[in-house]
């Protein structure tokens, strides 16, 4: 039992390690997600999770499943976007079609 103590408090004292997320983006591959603030949504069927790196304004947001990323999507949008009554709604009227990574700056990580 005291073995047990020591152990559990020499493991508490260690420095904590934060480890590091990737995701796959469709039409772009594998993301490190360390530099965005991501936010899981559970009040969308459509829209799951919204990543965002202001500095970049460069969105990545998990619809149904999948990763898609945004390029140069104002923060303006992302903020109005998660206070939208309805993600879904929000995504398909301001958000899809537009901000399109083949045509806006892709940032490099």
């Amino acid at each position: 039992m005291f073995k047990k103590i020591i152990l559990i408090l020499s493991l508490a004292s260690l420095p904590s390690v934060t480890l590091a997320e990737s995701v796959f983006v469709k039409y772009r591959g594998n993301l490190d997600l360390t530099t965005f603030q991501c936010e899981w949504v559970t009040r969308s069927s459509v829209v799951n999770r919204l990543c965002y790196d202001p500095k970049e304004q460069y969105a990545i947001v998990n619809l149904k499943g999948t990763y898609y990323h945004y390029c140069e999507i104002p923060s303006k949008t992302i903020s109005d976007w998660r206070e939208a009554s309805s993600m879904g709604s929000f995504y398909n009227s301001r958000v899809k079609g537009n901000y399109d990574c083949r045509v806006f700056r892709v940032p490099s990580y």
